[in-house]
């Protein structure tokens, strides 16, 4: 199955909203690299859609997202009523097309805490909704918000928006089921978080996790791009940067903190991930009005 990947933050935006009814013998409009994916749900009827090479008939209860990137048109006319809602939707941030037997994961970015705080998730291109009621009530009142003139009115839609695209993530299926590995990864990973303050070891990550340590080793490169060591010490520091920052602690005991057992090798991991050491870190901060 083919799907949407998307690297958020940056979340998903909406942007516009409408519906439409076709009668039969009607065709949907031809469209290339229009720049906003284009979320088409049909509540009767059936869309007769192509993307390039690809055709899909979306039949009632079903949806389709198109590329912003691609062409599109109708594969055929309607051959009977068909009313459908339609959403244009931008994503400023990183997204892949890929597909659900994928699990390996491009380096979100070239910051090493980026993996630690971003986040991914897939969404079906093509598909059946679980509620397609709730789904056409979302569209219906994001629509009706596109007539009111305030800017809370525009929050409340990307907070509508965001309820929507919950719908189209596939349940109870979720990617960490699908796929053993990434299951391992985030579950090493949400350990390594919880006791990063301590000294921890590949032994006692294995006891944890139930897996060998080098399979760990394996499944978290895969997935976060790094090793368990790696990923730790990047979260240790991450860590460390906010505690410099928001706080008057001594360096030596800020590194004791976040569980580097040793001063110098706190300095060292700093220098190299933060681009300095951590006194200039927290100088050059508060000389910018952090307090």
């Amino acid at each position: 199955m083919s799907e949407i990947r998307f690297i958020s933050p940056p979340l998903p935006h909406y942007i516009l909203s409408g519906e439409d009814t076709y009668a039969p013998g009607v065709s949907h409009a031809s469209r290339k690299d229009i720049g906003v994916f284009d979320l088409l749900a049909v509540d009767r009827g059936c869309l007769h859609m192509a993307e390039e090479d690809a055709v899909y008939d979306v039949t009632a209860g079903g949806y389709l997202i198109l590329r912003p990137d691609r062409s599109h048109r109708a594969a055929k006319p309607c051959t009977q009523e068909t009313h459908f809602y339609w959403l244009h939707l931008q994503m400023l941030g990183a997204w892949h097309e890929t597909t659900s037997t994928q699990i390996s994961l491009d380096p979100i970015d070239d910051n090493p805490y980026v993996q630690v705080n971003q986040f991914t998730y897939q969404i079906p291109r093509f598909g059946r909704m679980r509620q397609p009621s709730a789904v056409f009530g979302l569209m219906d009142e994001l629509h009706r918000l596109d007539r009111e003139p305030y800017a809370v009115d525009r929050l409340k839609q990307q907070k509508l928006f965001q309820e929507l695209l919950l719908q189209l993530l596939p349940e109870p299926v979720q990617p960490a089921s699908r796929h053993p590995q990434l299951a391992v990864a985030e579950q090493a990973a949400a350990f390594l978080r919880t006791h990063h303050r301590r000294s921890l070891s590949y032994a006692e990550l294995a006891e944890a996790v139930h897996f060998h340590p080098a399979y760990i080793a394996r499944c978290m490169k895969a997935v976060f791009g790094c090793t368990p060591l790696e990923y730790v010490t990047r979260y240790r520091i991450e860590q460390a940067k906010g505690l410099l920052v928001h706080t008057d602690e001594p360096v030596g005991r800020i590194a004791e903190a976040v569980g580097f057992g040793s001063f110098p090798f706190f300095v060292r991991c700093f220098a190299k991930h933060a681009g300095c050491r951590p006194r200039e870190y927290r100088m050059r901060y508060r000389e910018s009005g952090g307090r």
